[in-house]
Parts: C-alpha cells; sequence; structure tokens
C-alpha cells in the first residue's frame, strides 16, 4: 500500500515546497514506518496494537509523542522497533522509506537507525545493516521507475544508554562500502554523554568516519560540549539548545543585539552543522525555555546569525510530518521565501557526509530545481 504525500506551497500561489529538491539529515528509520505496514507488520508476529486501523494509528503516535518529554516520546518507538527484528520487516520498512523520501522531493537522505535494536528475532547486527540496505536500495529502484530520484546513506547508531558503542561503530566501519556514511549516538541524552562511548569515537577519527551526535535537545551546553570535544562531531543532531549560549542584549524596533558564548562563538565559526527538528522540538519540550510555539523557536534566531541550520522531520509519524511541511510550518512562522528556503538545503548538502565531489553535484541539484520553480 503506497503513501499519500501532502502538497505543500509557498505562500502567494508561489511554488511547491514538496516538488522542490531537499535534503534529508536527521530522520529515524524507526520513526518514518507507515501506520498500514505496522498493521500488517504486527499481525505476522501477533503483536497487540493499540488501534487498529492506520487512521486512528497515526493519531495515536502524534498524540502518544506529544507529552513534552523526550523519554515519553522515545516510548513509541517500542512499538517500530517491535515489527523491525526480522529481515523482511527491516527490508519492508528501509524499501518504503525510500520511497517517501522520494516523493517528499528529497534527493538525499542519511537514515539513522539503532541496529542492536533489531536483534530479537535471531538476526545478527551485519544481516540487520544488510536487509536495510537492501530495502533502500530497492526503494531507490522503485522510485526510480516512477520518475523519482532519490540516494540514501545509513547512519549507523549506538544506543548512548548502552555499552556497545565500539562494537557499532566497528559494524559502521565494516559496512562503509556497502551504504553506511557514518555514525551516530542516540536515546536518553540526559545522564549519559557522549565521552562514555570515547574508545568508539576515537577509533571513528582513525578510520576517519564522519559522527554525529545528538546533543542539545534533552540536556544542554554541556552535552554539546561533550559532542564535539569527545564524540568529535562534524554535526549536532539538534543542537537547538545551543542557544542557550546566545544572550539577547537589547532589542529595538530594527535589530536585536546579541552576544555568543564560547560555545556557540565555535560552532558558528567552524560552521558546524545543527540538524534541526522544529516540530519534533516542541513535542519533547526541547524548547520550553523558548516558549509553546513554533514562532518562539530560536531556529530563526540562529538562522540569522549565520549559524549552518539544516531542516529535518526527525521522526515523521511520530510527528505527523515531513521536510516539506517543516519547511512550510517555518514559512508561515517567520516569513521565509524561496531564496531562505534555498540556504537551508545548501547548507545541509554542504554538511551531508559524502565526498565534496557527491557534495557539490547536490548543491548544484538543488540550485538548478529552485531555478526552474
Amino acid at each position: 500500500m503506497n503513501a499519500t504525500v501532502d502538497e505543500y506551497l509557498l505562500p502567494g500561489g508561489g511554488p511547491s515546497i514538496t516538488a522542490l529538491p531537499k535534503i534529508s539529515l536527521h530522520d529515524h528509520l524507526d520513526g518514518g514506518l507507515r501506520p498500514q505496514t505496522i498493521i500488517e507488520l504486527a499481525d505476522a508476529i501477533d503483536l497487540e496494537l493499540p488501534v487498529t486501523d492506520a487512521t486512528g494509528l497515526a493519531t495515536w503516535f502524534e498524540e502518544q509523542s506529544n507529552s513534552g518529554s523526550l523519554v515519553e516520546y522515545l516510548k513509541t518507538f517500542d512499538l517500530t522497533t517491535a515489527v523491525m527484528q526480522t529481515r523482511e520487516g527491516l527490508f519492508r520498512v528501509a524499501k518504503e522509506f525510500a520511497e517517501d523520501l522520494a516523493r517528499d522531493g528529497v534527493i538525499y537522505g542519511e537514515v539513522r537507525w539503532a541496529p542492536e535494536q533489531h536483534l530479537a528475532r535471531g538476526l545478527t547486527l551485519d544481516q540487520a545493516v544488510e536487509a536495510v540496505q537492501e530495502g533502500l536500495e530497492a526503494g531507490a529502484d522503485h522510485a526510480a521507475a516512477s520518475g523519482d530520484q532519490v540516494r540514501t546513506g545509513q547512519l549507523v547508531t549506538a544506543m548512548r544508554h548502552a555499552n556497545r558503542g565500539m562494537e557499532i561503530a566497528e559494524l559502521a566501519v565494516r559496512h562503509r562500502d556497502n551504504g553506511v556514511v557514518g555514525f551516530d549516538i542516540a536515546g536518553a541524552e540526559l545522564g549519559f554523554p557522549a565521552r562514555n562511548h570515547l574508545a568508539a569515537f576515537d577509533y571513528l577519527a582513525k578510520e576517519f568516519l564522519p559522527v554525529t551526535v545528538h546533543a542539545g535537545e534533552a540536556d544542554g551546553l554541556e552535552s554539546i560540549r561533550g559532542a564535539l570535544f569527545d564524540g568529535r562531531a562534524l554535526r549536532l543532531g539538534h543542537g537547538v539548545r545551543l542557544a542557550e549560549d546566545i544572550t539577547i542584549e537589547r532589542e529595538d524596533n530594527d535589530s536585536t543585539f546579541v552576544s555568543l558564548g564560547s560555545l556557540a562563538q565555535w560552532v558558528r565559526d567552524r560552521e558546524i552543522a545543527l540538524e534541526l527538528s522544529p516540530s519534533s522540538n516542541l513535542q519533547t519540550g526541547a524548547v520550553a525555555a523558548w516558549g509553546d510555539d513554533l514562532a518562539s523557536h530560536p531556529f530563526d534566531l540562529l538562522y540569522q546569525l549565520g549559524f549552518q541550520v539544516t531542516v529535518n522531520p526527525d521522526n515523521r509519524l511520530m510527528s505527523n510530518t515531513s521536510i516539506s511541511k517543516e519547511l512550510a510550518l517555518l514559512t508561515d512562522a517567520f516569513g521565509y521565501d524561496l531564496d531562505d528556503l534555498l540556504v537551508f538545503q545548501l547548507n545541509a548538502a554542504e554538511s551531508a557526509f559524502l565526498p565534496l565531489e557527491d557534495r557539490e553535484e547536490l548543491m548544484d541539484t538543488i540550485i538548478a530545481g529552485f531555478e526552474n520553480a
């Protein structure tokens, strides 16, 4: 069963945001399942669901995720990971994931997931990675047959509360020539600093495999420091609470005057990308210090100050979203136009974990697509 994709337009009769070429850097495999797929996979393994129709299940996920707590938000993944424990389940979810990216105009997507959470029915770590890669490639092939082009790369993730960081880092390096483009740590952030996986990060640095780290979502500046200096992160997963290191000195009718702390200055000056996910940030309470609606999200402050901001869905199922929807929401909140959306996509292309030539090709494709919009 194919998923439908809503179309989002720029205000005033502008071009379709959905049709624009886009990049997805922060998109969880176990957060992007189609509700109907969950129902069918659950039936195959006799897994009881809280709701048994696709529309109702989609609503259940969104309502459960609007808790204001990352810990509560993460509990919804118990259900999605439960149907992703076999080769068939992983293959199908990955295939549909790539297809859905392509339908939303994504030309390159990095797909993050934690293989260690998908071994309950006998798969090995390597078999799990191979099943996902086969699914992603099949999805890209299916999309191409329909006229949509998408390329994907796996971000193999270790769970930060577990002790398998080195094992997962070695797994990522083993599969770097079979679809894996980088490494991540995810899960409960507060109390589980990046330094707990320091040996894995040292190993990855020696192997020259790029790293992104979830930080600055459920914990603050110290977590971001750890991601950068223990994790050697080239990007920050979310990173939104970096805004805590920005002080608004005064405002007048025309301007806002701010000062940057040393951490914010470092991130901005070195163009370390922020993988911002606005809707998710509201759901998990990551931006509660600034307000409870999108207009109070520090996204625009970070953008106006020159940070390398990117726009991401995080978990499309839990947030009932897509990159196109996130861009439309930001446009409504902050009055962005086509030129702003172009900046966000070029930032993402420049920050992708790909060789320079591939990133330049993505940027050329994005520029051409926006010029022809």
